[in-house]
């Protein structure tokens, strides 16, 4: 209650604050505050230019000026921005799995998407070339395909571009945890009549851990780019984007064992038996090293005033080699000593080796824009090849156990320990059983379709179709040979909206549909091998949006239900161990969101929202999960806000102050009917300022303010940040 009271009483003064006269200075500063905090016009979230009122899906954005204003530098610390986002396990740095994980509508996604094109980092997301953060809701296979979309949603960075004038700006900040980075964006035109331009932008950071201070984290990021006018109609656009981390990932606490029979409920539970929030139960040296390169190339050609093309080129490449401490809670005897009620941890590693993941991509999209009986169309007709390689190679082990409590040095599990344990078993039967080769390959082919007619003032119809070909050439997963297939599916949308009052308030609903390939199954005890059809998911969805008081007031308010089904569930397993499994599962999401970005005060803007999720089985063959909320749901209940203020004139003019908060209710990583176990609700504020000249800006944060233990994970606990605080200086050329 005194955290809610505190945030009221600040947001009371900010509000005072902003009672000033206007100017015409002022009105062009408020502008830019509104461009940047409120409109979400675009033309890449159905890669066709539609506004936000007019646009049936639901999405999110974040612009940059947020992020700088917030003091932001990773996408992954911008989720707390979105509205129904719940972030669920930081980067690891594995080529593959290794970047952060969010939870949207009840559903696993991450960062997926760049400009529109597959563009995955294994790693922690730098944001030095980050312009807008989109993140699309719901079912989204229908333009984007099967490959990197989640049920829940998918999200899009959208990178910076080029302009035409030299300028340059150097940052510096340092903060808690031995938080040190250096940034620059540096732009120029090449020519003289500016029709070739260059832009690059370039971070390196360090860090500590708040819980080991001899833990050193580094992350460069470099990002050039260049856009080429070559006349009228034709345009060239070129980026690369290098992530280079070397990183030791955070302490997940896997659960495992029977702790609902000693009274272990939730992790307050376990914090009492000894599990100390600030403790590292590592030692040093347990880094991965993890890389990204992503290529993207675009030519536009405007063929005419009503058609344009737009092909694309992305080539995603992502590497890591390395060590991946894992933890386990449970009894030393793990369970197979009735008598055994001493609770601690058992360490492993999951260790990466020279693992590459590539993607290629080829993208052509023609875009129309024509008038048939006074109607118009808004069209977009196009054609994708995604291939995919994996080449990944893991090696594994549970190495000992230690106690919660007593004298124990914990130092003691380090890069040293870890490898002599490989050692030992390296040329021992063990070794087999230690090792996850993951190596295989596949193209897919899509055209899709989508169609926005006008046929009255204020309504527009969306129809949209794909058809996606998988044609997976096999590999080895695991021990395990994986035989080759070739499956496709089509994914359908409809979406109708209807402007009640022309430009300010619209209703809509949509159906929109995603889909997953899983291959074959182990089907019975014998081993024997199944092809899996397609999963599917499909959403209903309504609500209303609003655009108000000249474009300050942009408000969405929505109800969703998605049902899927064609989910595999295990049934058993193998006398190798293997899970044997049944197609037959089924699950429901369904729940309301309501999002708020406002400036209705010079000077003060707003980001506001709240979301309910009620997700749960509704068809599987464990009986104890039947009509519980799945595990890897996140928080039923969320909410976010982030409060601005900039004094736009008078003697403080350039001084912004702002608070921001993210509430989650319990969340249930362990929810059956024979027991439960739950990270508790949280409520983290952060504050920040900053004061911006025309030639430099100080910005100070304080992320967690209130020093708040807070939990996040799924199927896992970990531990999140203390109290941060972080100050910069920027120089503006």
């Amino acid at each position: 209650m005194k955290k809610l009271i505190l945030s009221a009483s600040v947001l009371s003064s900010i509000t005072a604050f902003g009672q000033q006269k206007d100017s015409v200075k002022t009105q062009r500063i408020d502008q830019v505050i509104i461009d940047a905090y409120i409109k979400k016009d675009g033309v890449s979230t159905n890669k066709m230019p539609l506004r936000a009122i007019e646009n049936p899906q639901v999405y999110s954005s974040i612009d940059r000026v947020a992020l700088e204003n917030q003091l932001i530098f990773t996408v992954d610390d911008a989720y707390r921005n979105v509205t129904g986002l719940q972030k669920m396990w930081n980067a690891t740095g594995r080529a593959g799995d290794g970047g952060a994980f969010v939870n949207l509508r009840g559903f696993i996604s991450n960062n997926s998407l760049r400009n529109g094109l597959v563009a995955p980092v294994s790693g922690t997301v730098d944001a030095v070339n980050i312009e807008k953060i989109e993140v699309l809701k719901g079912p989204s296979a229908t333009l984007y395909g099967s490959n990197v979309t989640s049920y829940g949603g998918v999200i899009n960075r959208v990178t910076k571009k080029p302009y035409d004038s030299l300028a340059a700006n150097v940052l510096l900040s340092a903060g808690s945890y031995n938080f040190y980075r250096a940034q620059a964006d540096v732009n120029a035109p090449l020519t003289k009549d500016k029709s070739v331009l260059f832009r690059v932008n370039t971070a390196y950071t360090t860090e500590g851990n708040f819980q080991n201070s001899k833990v050193h984290n580094n992350y460069f990021a470099i990002t050039p780019s260049l856009s080429w006018k070559v006349n009228d109609k034709v345009d060239v656009n070129v980026e690369y984007e290098l992530f280079d981390n070397k990183a030791q990932a955070e302490q997940n606490f896997f659960l495992m064992g029977p702790l609902s029979q000693f009274g272990y409920s939730g992790i307050k539970d376990l914090e009492n038996a000894g599990l100390d929030y600030k403790k590292s139960y590592v030692g040093s040296g347990l880094y991965n090293k993890g890389r990204t390169n992503n290529l993207f190339g675009q030519v536009n050609y405007k063929i005419n005033e009503h058609i344009r093309s737009s092909t694309a080129v992305n080539s995603a490449h992502s590497y890591s080699n390395g060590f991946n401490p894992y933890f386990y809670i449970t009894t030393k005897s793990y369970g197979a000593d009735a008598n055994d009620k001493e609770v601690g941890l058992y360490r492993g590693d999951q260790s990466t080796e020279d693992s590459k993941q590539r993607y290629l991509q080829v993208q052509q999209n023609f875009n129309f824009d024509f008038h048939i009986a006074g109607m118009r169309n808004r069209t977009v007709v196009g054609g994708d090849y995604l291939r995919t390689r994996n080449d990944q190679f893991f090696y594994f082990g549970v190495i000992d156990f230690v106690p919660f409590t007593g004298d124990m040095d914990y130092t003691n599990f380090n890069a040293d320990y870890v490898t002599k344990y490989y050692n030992s078993i390296r040329n021992t039967p063990a070794w087999d059983g230690s090792i996850w080769p993951l190596k295989n390959k596949s193209n897919t082919y899509s055209a899709y379709v989508s169609n926005v007619i006008t046929p009255i003032a204020g309504l527009n119809i969306m129809t949209a179709m794909r058809y996606e070909s998988i044609q997976f050439k096999g590999g080895v997963k695991g021990a395990n040979e994986t035989p080759a297939y070739t499956q496709s599916a089509w994914s359908p949308k409809l979406g109708l909206v209807y402007e009640l009052i022309k430009d300010k308030l619209s209703v809509f609903g949509n159906y929109q549909n995603s889909f997953m390939s899983n291959g074959y199954f182990v089907s019975d005890t014998a081993s024997n091998l199944s092809l899996s059809d397609p999963e599917k998911a499909n959403q209903l969805e309504g609500g209303f949006k609003a655009d108000l008081w000249h474009g300050k007031v942009n408000a969405t308010v929505n109800y969703y239900n998605i049902d899927v089904k064609n989910t595999l569930q295990t049934i058993g397993y193998t006398t190798q161990g293997r899970a044997v499994e049944q197609q037959m599962g089924k699950r429901n999401s369904r729940g309301v969101e309501l999002e708020v970005n406002a400036y209705l005060v010079k000077g003060f803007s707003l980001i506001a929202g709240l979301s309910y999720n009620d997700s749960k089985f509704t068809e599987t063959t464990d009986a104890t999960v039947l009509g519980k909320r799945p595990n890897t749901a996140s928080s039923p209940w969320l909410a976010n806000f982030n409060a601005t203020y900039q004094f736009v004139d008078g003697n403080l003019k350039g001084l912004g102050l702002g608070l921001g908060g993210n509430y989650a209710s319990a969340n249930k990583i362990i929810n059956t009917t024979v027991g439960t176990f739950e990270l508790p609700q949280y409520f983290v504020l952060n504050a920040n300022a900053f004061y911006d000249k025309r030639k430099f800006r100080i910005g100070l944060k304080a992320d967690n303010l209130t020093n708040e233990h807070y939990w996040i994970g799924y199927t896992t606990a970990n531990a999140q940040r203390l109290l941060n605080v972080v100050g910069s200086f920027s120089y503006k050329f």
